[in-house]
Formats: C-alpha cells, structure tokens, sequence
C-alpha cells in the first residue's frame, strides 16, 4: 500500500434521498487540504459490513468486489474540521458509488491524503476579490460548502452568491446549513462577507426557489437580479461545479455576459466537471 493511503473510518451517515447521501470519516492527523480540492477515495466491497452480515447463503455476500475501487471526491468539510465529509450521489452501475451507499458507521475506507484540484480560491490573482458567484448542481455543491467554512472566504469577500441547483426539493441538499452559514462563520470575523442564497428547483414548483436551468437564468438576468449583484469583469469571480452539461452551458453564457476564463491567475471563471 502507498505511503500517502491511510485508513478511515466511517463516523456517521445522512441520507438526503434514496439517490444522494453524505457521509463523514475519520481525519489522519497529517491529512490537509485547501477548501475546494478533491481526494481519492477507496472502498473494498467485501469488507463493508452491509456484505458481511448478509446471510452466508445469498449470492450477494459472494459476489461482493473483493478489490479496492477508488474515485475521486471533493471534500464538503472545512480545512480545519476533525472531521472529513463526503456528498455523494448513487450512480445504479457504477463500480464505487452502488457499493458506497452500502456504508455503515463503523466501516473502513481507504484515503489518499495527496490532495489534487484547482478550484481553489487561491488561483484568483486578478481581478481581486469582491464579488464571489458559486453556481453548483448536485453533489458539485461540496467544494463551496468547503470554501464557506473557511473564515478567510468571509474576511475576502463583500458578496458571495451560492446558487445551487436541484431537480427536486428532497434533492436540494444541506440547506439548513447553507443558512446557517453567516451566523456561524460571518460572524467570526470583522466585516464579513454578505451570503445570498438562491435555491433552484427545475422539475417540480418550489416557493421561494427559481426554477430555469443556471445558462438561461444568466442569460435573462434573472439570477443577478435575485442576487442584487450584477456580473462585473472587473469585480467578479465565479466557480462552477456540477454536471458537465451545466458546467459547459453556463460557462459558455458567462462568455457570452463578458467574463472570461481564468487561467494564469488573471480572468472571472473557474469550473469543475463532476462524473
């Protein structure tokens, strides 16, 4: 086994939907990250304890993956918690995710601590921070989570806009802690940032949540006027993460707004595909 992979346990479990679950593990002392990076993230079927109970003569406990599977996951807990949180989505076939939904507190996962990822706040050089846009779908949510428990994400700012988007409301996820947000980490520092919330639900009616998809939201101006923020070449930065579908169309309707792809340091978006 590598130097940089350790083992972990599973500390608790939140079931969001029968498709969407978050989960926390044990954090090594030597484990550390910037809010927004992801991890790989290892899991040995045959040793969860959702195989190991299973009765010995069905056909499921023999079957169970005798291998570790790893996949990437950004991390939805701040850089200082004890602990590390997951968000993560069941995909039906998929090799890690059919098994992960199986996780019971108490079960062991295997974690490399190198972190990887760019969508850090950090790349921003220019334009300096004022205006801060986290437009997520789904499990994307995660990494901004991450940056909202960061106290330096509030003393940088003077707006952040969190737009997360969801097909359905039991699928818009942490949202009482999304509101919780400035209470208990805005008010840690002078002159804190201003949170602005806006929920988006596109496949059912949801009182007080938009309901278009992120590009045409952007496009019409609905999502600033919520907001009461315009898009500002000069004064913005915006991160995307999510389903690529949303990633590529939103950031191809902030170009066509004015704002330009960061790279080098310099330019408003920054982006991550998820799956």
């Amino acid at each position: 086994m590598s130097d940089n992979i350790q083992t972990v346990t599973v500390l608790s479990k939140t079931t969001w939907t029968p498709n969407l679950f978050s989960f926390t593990v044990s954090r090594p002392d030597s484990f550390k990250f910037t809010a927004g990076q992801f991890v790989r993230l290892g899991v040995n079927p045959s040793q969860l304890k959702y195989y190991q109970q299973t009765d010995a003569s069905d056909e499921t406990a023999d079957t169970a993956l005798n291998e570790d599977v790893f996949r990437a996951y950004s991390i939805a807990s701040s850089p200082f918690d004890e602990v590390i949180e997951f968000f993560s989505i069941v995909i039906p076939d998929g090799a890690f995710t059919s098994q992960l939904q199986h996780l019971q507190v108490g079960d062991e996962l295997l974690l490399n601590t190198m972190p990887f990822g760019f969508l850090t706040l950090a790349r921003y050089q220019k334009p300096l921070p004022k205006d801060l846009w986290l437009l997520a779908t789904g499990t994307g949510l995660a990494p901004f989570l991450s940056m909202l428990q960061d106290l330096k994400t509030w003393e940088d700012y003077e707006h952040i806009v969190l737009a997360y988007s969801a097909r359905s409301l039991g699928e818009l996820a942490y949202v009482e802690k999304i509101e919780s947000l400035q209470e208990d980490f805005g008010t840690l520092v002078d002159n804190p940032a201003k949170l602005i919330f806006i929920p988006i639900v596109t496949r059912e009616p949801v009182e007080g949540a938009l309901s278009e998809r992120l590009p045409k939201l952007l496009l019409e101006g609905t999502l600033q006027a919520r907001a009461g923020i315009a898009l500002d070449i000069d004064t913005t930065h915006v991160m995307l993460c999510g389903n690529p579908d949303m990633v590529e169309d939103t950031k191809e309707a902030l170009k066509t707004l004015g704002l330009v792809m960061n790279r080098r340091g310099e330019g408003n978006i920054a982006v991550e595909n998820y799956w």
